[in-house]
Parts: structure tokens; sequence; C-alpha cells
């Protein structure tokens, strides 16, 4: 077997690439795109720069809270300027991470292996088993991809750590088969997933809006809208364990997220990050509206609606087409039940959606973001693969190589964006691709 073809299985799509030379040229661009992640990566460990601060204000807080002080206030932070800005039931859950300072002086490492974690875990969409290809794909999009595990490893923040639970529980929603009413073992195993999930969104609240994608899961009504529950109690829970047994804290914790201790840092909504937004709120500025909220939010909504909502339920009404007099949540549980494969794709879309529309997404953030792209990524064709690998990891990369302003700015999202259309073009180009696998016949 010649070279070429040996590089035709490995680098080829799960859909199929074509001749082999489609097969070389991809082959190419993902050796290059990887050293580029790998060379960026390496290059951040020998700059002059004191990281990790995030990491240092979490294990700060939990080292206070040991010592019977309130690690709301700053002044009992050793170490540190900045404010904590989790529910108090996290100083517990994080306590194991921090105890004897370890992954104070050792978090690079740490996160390093836990984001290629990240990429292991993360399931395929076909049904089989994941080949080299696909794994290394979702690797490489975990570790480059929005430049946001790059973030994570420069700031230390958790968000690592929230995403291989993020990876168990899509693991866990997305089971590969046809839906069956009778399959009681693997809608276990999805309600574990949406408990999972919920305690995910539960960490960064902004996020919860993620939770509604179950609904696209190819499973009976019935039995989504349990999953849906069981996610929203699971993301409310550690809001109710906070407010009973840590009532204390917890009014300290609304204090400084409201930024209503004085003389110290807060976290607040319209703090810096590359979100809908803060641009929505700078397109304001421009124009002299900046101080109007109304007008903001409004810019906000109208923006969210414009780049993401109104594509995807447009490209989501395209394929469902019309059939008689039937409702559309009629047509639409219908449809994702006849076409498995396609309704897991269109879940993990809605999730994508859903996340970047976060009214506070800060840089760190697109590690997590990046985790619902490698999912999708690896069913994608020779072009569009290649499309998504320049736009979502090379250029974002280059521009942190070379010292340019692309994550101070909005070039964040606005590749976020542009990968998202990339994903919403190829299913509506091909809808009969993606449900190939997955139909019923």
């Amino acid at each position: 077997m010649s070279d070429v073809s040996g590089a035709a299985r490995w680098f080829g799509p799960s859909a199929d690439l074509g001749a082999p030379p489609h097969a070389t040229w991809l082959a190419c661009l993902i050796a290059l795109v990887a050293l580029l992640v790998l060379g960026n990566l390496a290059n951040d460990t020998t700059l002059d720069v004191k990281y990790g601060w995030d990491v240092r204000v979490n294990c700060a807080a939990v080292d206070a809270h040991v010592e019977g002080l309130d690690p709301y206030f700053v002044r009992n932070l050793k170490g540190t300027r900045l404010s904590y800005p989790y529910l108090p039931v996290t100083l517990d859950a994080f306590r194991p991470f921090c105890a004897r300072g370890f992954l104070v002086g050792h978090y690079r490492s740490v996160y390093l292996v836990l984001a290629v974690l990240c990429g292991l875990l993360l399931p395929g969409l076909r049904g089989t088993r994941a080949s080299p290809r696909d794994v290394a794909l979702r690797v490489l999009c975990a570790l480059g991809a929005f430049v946001g595990f790059e973030w994570v490893a420069a700031s230390g923040n958790f968000a690592v750590l929230s995403g291989v639970l993020t990876a168990v529980a899509l693991a866990l929603l997305l089971r590969p088969g046809a839906p069956d009413v009778r399959d009681d073992q693997g809608f276990v195993a999805r309600l574990a997933g949406a408990a999972l999930l919920g305690l995910v969104m539960s960490f960064k609240l902004v996020f919860c809006p993620v939770l509604a994608a179950l609904y696209f899961l190819p499973l009976p009504r019935r039995r989504k809208i349990i999953l849906i529950a069981v996610a929203g109690f699971s993301f409310a829970l550690p809001i109710l364990i906070s407010m009973l047994f840590y009532p204390d804290l917890f009014s300290s914790w609304l204090l400084a997220i409201k930024g209503q201790i004085p003389n110290q840092h807060s976290v607040y909504l319209e703090e810096t990050n590359p979100s809908l937004l803060l641009l929505a709120r700078s397109v304001m500025d421009k124009v002299g509206l900046a101080d109007s909220q109304p007008v903001v939010f409004a810019t906000y909504g109208l923006a969210a609606l414009a780049l993401l909502l109104a594509p995807f339920a447009v490209s989501l009404l395209r394929a469902i087409g019309k059939a008689g007099d039937e409702s559309f949540l009629t047509r639409l549980d219908r449809w994702l039940m006849d076409h498995p494969h396609a309704a897991m794709r269109v879940t993990v879309l809605a999730m994508y959606a859903f996340y970047l529309c976060s009214p506070r997404l800060k840089e760190y953030a697109f590690f997590e973001l990046a985790l619902y792209a490698a999912v999708l990524i690896v069913d994608l064709p020779a072009a569009m693969l290649a499309a998504m690998l320049t736009v979502a990891i090379a250029i974002p990369t280059l521009a942190s190589i070379t010292g340019n302003a692309f994550v101070d700015s909005f070039g964040q999202i606005a590749v976020a964006i542009l990968c998202f259309w990339i994903l919403l073009l190829d299913f509506r180009a091909v809808p009969k691709r993606l449900a190939q696998e997955g139909s019923r016949p």
C-alpha cells in the first residue's frame, strides 16, 4: 500500500474525502496547524510573565475559607488583589485541588494533561469507533481552537476542570444508535449526562441557556423534557446548597458579584471581555449611546439573533420542511427521531450557539466552546475541515505568536461566529450526508 493511500485512510474525513491528493494536502495542513499550536504553547512558557492569577485567587479563597475567613473580601486573600467569583459551595469542592499548594505550583502541566484528556473523552456522532485521525483532530481543536486553552494556561482558570466535566457529559448525552423508547439503560446514561451538564453550567451561571439544547436530542418529547428538568435541577442545586448551608457566605457572594464591596476588584457583567454584549456596547459607544442600558441590551439581542440564532433556526426549518397540518414541534420531534445522527449534530450546534450568545464570555471561556467545535469538526468534508482548521486554530494562533492584539479586541468572538457559519453552511448544504449513517430505513 502506498504512503498516499495510508495518508488517505488516516487523514480522510468521516465522510468520503475522494481522491488521495485531498488526503495529502489535508495531512500537511493538519501537521502545520499542530506545529503552530505546540509552538505557541511552548513560546508562552519562555515569556517573563507571572501566569496563573486565577488559580492563585481560587486557592487563596479556599485557604481563607479553611481559616474561617470570608473569601469574598479580597483583604482576606493572600497574594492577590482579585476577587473570588464562584458560589460558596465551590470552596469545599475545590479544596482537594488546592491541597498543599501542588496545583498552584504545577498547574500548567496539569492543565495540559486535562486538556488532552478532554479531547480523548469527547464523543463522535457516527456511532462507530473513533479513528486515530478523529481523536487527533479533537485533541488539536481542544488545545488550539480560538486560543482558548492558551488563555486557560495563562490565567490558571478552572475552566479546564469544567471542560473535563463537559466532555464526560457530552459522551453520556450523545450516545450512538437509533433512539428507542425501551432503551432504559441508554436513557439512564443520558440522565447522568444531563445532571452533569447542569452542574457544569452552575459553575458559570451565564451559560445556563445551553441546557435548552437538550431538546434537540433524538428522543421522545417526554424524555427530552425529563432531561431538561434534571439538568435544570442540577443547575439550581449548588445555588440552593449555598443558600441553605452557607448563608453568610452566600450573602457575601451576592455583594461581590454585584460589585457592592467597596475598594476591591469585582466581577460584573460588563467587565472587559470579548462577548456580543460588550461588542454591542462598543458599537453604541461610537454613536454616543453606551450609557443607555436598554439600547445596549437591545443591540446585543439583535446581534445574537442575527448572527447566531436566526441562521440556526432557518437552517433547521429548511431541513425539517413542511408536512401537512402538523404543529412545528410535532414535525421537529419526528424529524429528530428519524435522523438521529443529524439530530445529535444539531444538538451540539445549538449548544455552540447558545454558549456564544452569553453576555459575559471571558477569553478563557473559549476553551469550552472549542470542545463543542471539536465534536463537530471531525465529520466535515475536506474543504470545510480545512476552513475550520485555518479560521479556528491557525489564524488565532498566528496572531498570538506575532503579538497581534487579537485577543485584546473582539477577534475571538468574530472567529467563533465565522466557524459557526462554516458548520451551519455544511449542515445546510448536505443534510443527506449528515443523516446518512444515522437515518432510519
